[in-house]
């Protein structure tokens, strides 16, 4: 045996885990928000058209 030991700080290990988990399902929603968006006004972020139903 070589003699390392590892510690794990199992508290430091699930609070990063839950915010990594947090941050991914924030960004998917945010996603899928902005394309539902986009299909109703049937227009994107900041563009202009002239058959766009409404303002973002």
């Amino acid at each position: 045996m070589s003699g390392n030991i590892i510690q794990l700080n199992e508290d430091l290990i699930k609070n990063n885990l839950k915010d990594l988990v947090r941050n991914s399902v924030e960004e998917t929603l945010n996603a899928l928000l902005d394309h539902e968006a986009d299909e109703l006004v049937r227009a994107g972020k900041y563009e202009r058209t002239g058959d766009r139903k409404g303002y973002r």
